[in-house]
């Protein structure tokens, strides 16, 4: 009769066990990619990339043999970005196309109650080499991460060593889930002639015309523009994403015709507006504020970003 109870305790044991395995890896199964922000998705370049493991690989053309390959990086740092009271993360990662260059992004991961939600990249560079990421302790700038690194030195090709120390302060914006400049406070005034066009994304401020009137953006910081040095641009505007191709040639600048965007509709937006403002752009110069200035066609007023 023991014998009997022995055998029926270790049955229901041995049965426990297996069904504890096979709820608990069913539970994995569903929610694993909802638990690493390793496995979430994050928007480069205007393009949704899908990491699993913290990797993924892309085909640079259709049945083309080169791999967009986009890696997790590291240097993360925790903080609640968009204060719901969960820790979010902010890390790099490394892109490359096929060709000699590796892009560094930084990227958010917002930890909703429905899993990690990914941010659109921030471009810092190609071949850099990163440093720290951490939060600043500036007491006026709450959640602002500074992301240091060594890049080329002004003048130098992308192929020379990283030898110039730099830094770049970033806000998260929670609705467009992408990164901002924070423009730092300075002392005096800086030399428009070291400023160029691919130094920084700019932020767009407000238009102001050649009849009095004044267009700002309503979702102040919603609009940035990042001229790239190959002849491309990319911006974010207060509902989609666009990019394009532009030319700049002592001091004159013309954005191409063919704006490509997302196709998201937003009530209220102001991102035609900002679309036909970058069409206008004529010329443009930077102030000793630290700002670039678009000289729009026929005089018809003036552009300010910062």
């Amino acid at each position: 009769m023991n014998k009997t109870i022995l055998y029926v305790i270790i049955g229901l044991v041995v049965v426990g066990g297996v069904f504890y395995v096979f709820n608990n890896s069913d539970k994995n199964e569903q929610g694993d990619s909802l638990s690493n922000y390793k496995d979430a998705e994050y928007i480069i370049d205007g393009k949704p990339v899908k990491l699993r493991d913290g990797i993924s690989e892309a085909e640079a053309a259709p049945g083309s043999a080169s791999k967009i390959v986009t890696k997790y990086f590291g240097n993360e740092v925790s903080t609640d970005l968009n204060n719901d009271g969960r820790k979010d993360e902010v890390f790099l990662l490394t892109q490359s196309t096929g060709g000699s260059g590796t892009f560094f992004y930084v990227v958010a991961a917002l930890n909703t109650k429905n899993g990690w939600v990914g941010s659109q990249g921030y471009l810092l560079g190609d071949r850099i080499a990163p440093q720290t990421t951490e939060l600043s302790q500036n007491p006026d700038h709450k959640n602002v991460v500074v992301v240091n690194y060594v890049g080329q030195a002004d003048g130098h090709a992308m192929s020379d060593q990283p030898s110039d120390g730099k830094s770049v302060w970033l806000k998260f914006d929670k609705e467009s889930l992408q990164f901002g400049e924070v423009v730092q406070n300075f002392e005096g005034e800086v030399d428009p002639d070291a400023m160029t066009l691919e130094m920084k994304s700019w932020t767009w401020e407000k238009t102001t015309y050649n009849n009095d009137t004044e267009l700002a953006p309503e979702d102040k910081g919603a609009f940035v523009l990042t001229l790239k040095g190959d002849g491309r641009f990319s911006a974010t505007t207060d509902c989609n994403m666009m990019n394009g191709s532009y030319e700049a040639k002592d001091n004159q600048i013309t954005f191409g015709n063919n704006i490509a965007m997302t196709r998201k509709f937003c009530e209220g937006s102001q991102e035609q507006e900002f679309s036909n403002m970058l069409i206008e752009a004529q010329s443009y110069f930077f102030t000793d504020k630290g700002e670039l200035v678009f000289d729009l066609k026929l005089d018809r007023g003036s552009s300010v970003f910062r």
